[in-house]
C-alpha cells in the first residue's frame, strides 16, 4: 500500500489543478470507477496515471487499454460486410450518413478514439491537455505515422484539417459539433508536435469533439482537396482502397504505411443495401460474415440463435421534430399534446423487446453518467393531450405531414406516431423516402430533414451529450455555425444559456445540476420527442471474432478473423 501511495504522490505532483480535482472526486467518492475513468481520459490523465490512482484506493479493478475486438481466429482472411448504402459522395465534410461514416473510418483515423464503454483512447494524438478552465486544450500529435500515399502525418495536416472542418463558411457537418465551439483562428500550430483550439468558450468535454464522435474529424494531407477524397480514400488508417463502387460496395486491402499493429484480415469486403431486410437476409445465407447494425423490429430471427450479437448500451434515438415556427406548432401545448399520446413502455416492447431505454423528452439518455434521473418521467396521458391542444388553440385537432426514412424501425415507428396522434384529432400524413432523399443536401432549405413540419430522424451515438445538445436544439446562428441541425426551428435563450453553461461545466456534479435544469425545461417546451434511446445491435457470423462497432455507427475491422 505504501508504494501505492507514492505512485499516488508522484500521479499528483505531475498533474494539473483540473486533473487533480478529477481525483479529489473519486477519492472521496463522489464518482464512481467508471466516472474516474471517463473525466480521467478527458482532461487528460494517462492510463498508467489512472491505474495509479485506483490502486491507491485499493481497487481491484484494472484499466484496460484494449480498444480491439477479442479474437481467437486466424490472420489474412476476407472478412465479408454488409451496410447501408451511402447516401451521397464519400467527402469528410459532407458525410451525415452511416453508410458514409463507415467508408471514412476504413482509411481514415481520428485524434482519439471513443470506445465502447465511451472512454476516450489515443489514435493520432498520444495525449491532450486543458488549461485551467478549459477554454484551450493542448494535443500531442503522434509521430512517425505516415498517410496511404506514403507522406508523412504532420501536426501543419491536424491544423488544415480542423481550420477546414470547423469553417462556417463550408458548412461542414462538423459543424454540428464546432458551431459556437471552435473557429478557424483557433487552430494553432503551437509547436513541431503540437496544436493547440483556442475555443469560444470553454467546453469540459472538447476531446470527444476530436474524436470517433465527431464522424467527419479524420485527418487529411495539408491543402488536400476534401472533394478528392472519394477517389482516393487518403488516410493514415491500416487499410487502403482497392476499389469503391458508389451504390454497390467497396473493398480494402491492408495499408503498408501502417504505423500501428497490421490489420489482421487481408481484405476485406463491403457491399451496400438500401434497406435492412436484403442485408439480414444475405447474412443468413452466408453471403456476407458481418451485418454492421441490424433492429429488433426488422431483424428478430438474428436473435434467437446462430450468429454472434454485439450489444451497447448507448445514446443511439430517433428525434421527432415539430417546427416551432409554424401553426400548429408554434404553441408548445400542441407539442406537448403530441408527446402525451405515445405509450413508451408499449413502443419499447414492440419495436426493442428489451433493448432500449425509455426517453423522456431530452437527449439526456440513461447511458450518460451526467443525466439527472430524478425529473419524472413523461407517460401516456390522452386526457391531459386533448386538453392541451384546446390550450394550444386547435381543440378539434389538425391535419399535418411527417417525413421520414425506410431505416430500421423507423417506418413502424411511424406509423405508432400517427395511430397514437389520431387518438387525439390528429391526422398525420405519413411520407417515408430513402435515406438519400430524405436527407437531401443535409443544409437548411435542401433536406427533407431539415425543412418538414414533422420530422422524425435517425442520430447515432455520442459518448458525451454536448452535440445532441448544442446541433438540433440551440438557436440558429449562421456566422458561429450553431444550431446547424435545428429542425425544429427551436429557439430559447433560456436553453441557449443552459446549453452553453452544461458544455463549459468540467466536473460531473455541475454537469448533472444543470442537466436537470435543461431536462425540465425541454419537457416544458417539448420541441422535439425523444421516445426511446436504444441498444446498438452488430450480427456477425458464429465463425468469426474480432469485430469492433461502436455506438455511434462505426464498423471496424482491423481485428477481425475467422475460427
Amino acid at each position: 500500500m505504501d508504494v501505492d501511495r507514492r505512485r499516488l504522490d508522484r500521479v499528483r505532483q505531475r498533474s494539473t489543478e483540473l486533473e487533480n480535482h478529477v481525483i479529489d472526486e473519486f477519492l472521496a467518492g463522489r464518482l464512481t470507477r467508471r466516472d474516474f475513468l471517463r473525466r480521467g481520459t478527458i482532461v487528460g490523465l494517462s492510463v498508467p496515471a489512472i491505474g495509479a490512482v485506483i490502486a491507491a484506493c485499493g481497487s481491484s479493478s484494472t484499466t484496460s487499454t484494449t480498444t480491439k475486438g477479442t479474437t481467437g481466429g486466424k490472420s489474412g482472411a476476407t472478412i465479408r460486410a454488409g451496410i447501408l448504402v451511402p447516401t451521397g459522395a464519400i467527402d469528410p465534410i459532407t458525410i451525415a450518413d452511416q453508410g458514409g461514416q463507415d467508408m471514412i473510418a476504413q482509411t481514415g483515423e481520428y485524434l482519439c478514439l471513443a470506445d465502447q464503454q465511451l472512454v476516450l483512447r489515443p489514435v493520432l494524438a498520444t495525449s491532450w491537455k486543458p488549461n485551467a478552465d478549459a477554454s484551450a486544450w493542448t494535443f500531442t500529435i503522434r509521430q512517425g505515422v505516415k498517410f496511404s500515399n506514403g507522406s508523412p502525418l504532420t501536426v501543419d495536416d491536424v491544423v488544415y484539417t480542423f481550420k477546414t472542418q470547423c469553417d462556417p463558411k463550408n458548412t461542414a457537418n462538423a459543424l454540428s459539433a464546432f458551431g459556437g465551439v471552435l473557429l478557424p483562428d483557433g487552430v494553432v500550430k503551437s509547436s513541431g508536435t503540437t496544436v493547440t483550439f483556442n475555443l469560444v468558450s470553454p467546453n469540459g468535454n472538447f476531446p470527444y469533439l476530436c474524436s470517433t464522435d465527431n464522424y467527419n474529424m479524420v485527418i487529411v494531407p495539408n491543402n488536400y482537396n476534401f472533394k478528392d477524397w472519394q477517389s482516393s480514400f487518403i488516410g493514415t488508417g491500416p487499410f487502403i482502397k482497392e476499389s469503391y463502387t458508389p451504390n454497390v460496395g467497396a473493398a480494402f486491402v491492408r495499408n503498408p504505411h501502417y504505423w500501428g499493429p497490421k490489420a489482421l484480415p487481408a481484405r476485406t469486403d463491403f457491399t451496400f443495401y438500401p434497406e435492412e431486410a436484403p442485408m439480414t437476409a444475405a447474412l443468413q445465407a452466408g453471403a456476407i460474415d458481418v451485418e454492421g447494425q441490424f433492429s429488433v423490429a426488422a431483424s428478430p430471427q438474428l436473435l434467437t440463435g446462430g450468429f454472434n450479437i454485439i450489444s451497447l448500451k448507448t445514446s443511439t434515438h430517433r428525434e421527432l421534430s415539430m417546427r416551432n415556427d409554424q401553426h400548429p406548432f408554434n404553441n408548445k401545448y400542441v407539442r406537448q399534446a403530441i408527446a402525451y399520446t405515445l405509450d413508451r413502455p408499449a413502443i419499447l416492447a414492440a419495436l426493442f423487446k428489451g433493448y432500449a431505454a425509455i426517453g423522456n423528452d431530452s437527449p439526456f439518455a440513461p447511458a450518460f453518467r451526467s443525466t439527472d434521473a430524478s425529473v419524472p418521467q413523461r407517460a401516456k396521458n390522452l386526457t391531459l393531450a386533448k386538453q392541451l391542444l384546446a390550450k394550444g388553440g386547435v381543440p378539434n385537432g389538425f391535419a399535418t405531414p411527417l417525413l421520414t426514412e425506410t431505416t430500421q424501425e423507423m417506418p413502424h415507428f411511424a406509423e405508432i406516431i400517427k395511430q397514437s396522434a389520431a387518438a387525439i384529432g390528429v391526422n398525420i400524413g405519413l411520407t417515408i423516402e430513402t435515406p438519400t432523399k430524405y436527407y437531401g443536401s443535409a443544409v437548411f432549405g435542401k433536406s427533407d430533414w431539415l425543412d418538414g413540419e414533422m420530422s422524425l430522424v435517425d442520430y447515432g451515438a455520442r459518448s458525451v451529450p454536448n452535440v445532441l445538445l448544442e446541433a438540433p436544439l440551440q438557436s440558429i446562428n449562421a456566422k458561429t455555425g450553431s444550431g446547424s441541425w435545428n429542425a425544429a426551428r427551436f429557439s430559447n435563450p433560456t436553453y441557449d444559456s443552459l446549453s452553453k453553461q452544461y458544455v463549459a461545466a468540467l466536473d460531473l456534479t455541475s454537469q448533472r445540476r444543470i442537466a436537470g435544469q435543461i431536462e425540465t425545461l425541454l419537457l416544458d417546451e417539448t420541441p422535439v420527442i425523444y421516445a426511446y434511446f436504444y441498444d446498438y445491435l452488430t450480427a456477425t457470423a458464429k465463425h468469426v471474432t474480432g469485430v469492433y462497432p461502436t455506438g455511434i455507427g462505426h464498423l471496424f475491422l482491423y481485428n477481425a478473423a475467422t475460427t
